[in-house]
């Protein structure tokens, strides 16, 4: 807390309730900030909620080091963020929640339960109890004339005057939880640099037949590999209407949305049978397989049947099918052509967003001075697997400590934390 009471609590306004803004939040009221945290929906944490509902993946657990690199060409501007709340911090502060976490088998950290709304319901308890002012159906409209800020109610529109802003107002994926970009105009239009809003962690188009469309749509590729450029992955997917999705395409997912943007295609290698080489591969389809059918011979000797033994029909001819050494070959590298990126509305996150170098090393934006950015809405991308979480946790946070810094330096606050 401050070590004087002589001038009043600086007032600072959270606008977006999702992970980054709650955890300003907690940062700010512990170093004795008022603090009013604004957002648009009914409810609070709402995407939060929503990539808990088959898990809550916190974070990983893999070596410090290798987990960085999870962010790509943005890790010198995340690596600081994430040096000062790493993982082992944040699991930590889970602990501090009264939730247990476990580390499961693939170095994903779940909590205990593995649901995400007790985490989240004992943390909006701690905040409320810290002082913090919750402000539910506040959509921000930007500011007016004289530097407040703007909200939209279902009854009214209103000003707020603060001292210090963070806005956290996500990325424009999962619109329907709140994430909608709709920021994007107000700051562009104070001379922001933003770049384009883009989907990650996404699904692809695939120019299917109508035979496999119609029979395996919903159906999962399970134990298969996929590679793309130098990078291999080991997993499993979903055949969609439109094409294909799942957690080992959207570890593919930046690198084939970008060669698509640049060529207007991109071709990603699928291997069937992972754990088989190509010469056992081809020694079981080259067996003589008498009056069998070869949708027989195939799932009798490797085991291929339903939507992998009709995948290779959609990239072979009926004559192709039947040369072996082909066949072998399409099995373990079936190049599967992809048209387009799915729509942003439904990626799982957003690339893009505000760059870093229009902040300063508090996070606050250089042309705005006391307004601070945290969360998705900054440029950067990461893979699923608690990589997400973890960089809105960090960005949070250090945007707190920022306005924290700000404030003292500027002779709003006194004292340190």
């Amino acid at each position: 807390m401050t070590s004087s009471n002589s001038l009043p609590a600086p007032v600072v306004a959270i606008i977006g309730g999702g992970p980054a803004g709650l955890m300003a939040a907690e940062v700010l009221a512990k170093g004795g900030a008022r603090v009013d945290l604004y957002d648009a929906m009914p409810s609070l944490g709402r995407k939060f909620l929503m990539a808990g509902k088959g898990g809550m993946n916190i974070t990983h657990a893999e070596p410090f080091d290798i987990f960085l690199t999870r962010y790509g060409t943005r890790r010198p501007d995340i690596e600081p963020l994430l040096r000062d709340f790493p993982p082992d911090k944040l699991r930590e502060w889970v602990h501090g929640l009264g939730i247990d976490t476990f580390v499961g088998t693939s170095s994903r950290v779940f909590p205990a339960d593995i649901k995400a709304a007790p985490l989240l319901r004992a943390w909006l308890h701690r905040l409320r109890e810290s002082g913090v002012h919750f402000h539910v159906r506040h959509r921000w409209c930007g500011w007016n004339d004289t530097g407040a800020l703007r909200f939209a109610t279902p009854e009214v529109e209103h000003t707020v005057n603060a001292d210090a802003v963070v806005l956290a107002l996500g990325g424009g994926s999962w619109p329907q939880l709140g994430s909608d970009g709709a920021w994007v105009p107000l700051l562009s239009q104070r001379d922001i640099p933003i770049a384009p809003l883009r989907p990650a962690n996404c699904g692809f188009d695939v120019e299917w037949s109508p035979y496999f469309r119609k029979h395996f749509v919903g159906e999962p590729l399970k134990s298969v590999a996929a590679a793309f450029g130098d990078v291999r992955r080991q997993g499993e997917c979903v055949v969609t209407e439109q094409g294909i999705e799942g957690g080992l395409i959207y570890a593919h997912s930046a690198a084939l949305r970008d060669e698509i943007e640049r060529t207007g295609h991109a071709t990603l290698h699928l291997d069937l049978l992972p754990d088989w080489s190509l010469q056992r591969v081809q020694i079981e389809v080259s067996h003589p397989r008498g009056s069998r059918s070869l949708s027989s011979h195939l799932q009798s000797r490797l085991g291929l049947k339903g939507v992998k033994a009709n995948l290779l029909r959609e990239i072979l001819s009926a004559g192709q099918m039947h040369d072996p050494v082909l066949l072998a070959h399409t099995i373990k590298d079936l190049p599967l052509l992809l048209i387009s990126a799915r729509p942003l509305s439904e990626a799982i996150s957003t690339a893009g967003g505000i760059t870093f170098a229009a902040l300063d090393e508090k996070m606050m934006l250089k042309n705005l001075p006391g307004v601070f950015c945290a969360g998705e809405m900054l440029d950067w991308e990461a893979p699923t697997g608690g990589y997400l979480l973890s960089a809105c946790f960090a960005s949070g946070f250090a945007a707190g400590k920022g306005v924290l810094d700000w404030l003292r330096q500027s002779g709003q606050m006194q004292g340190d934390s």
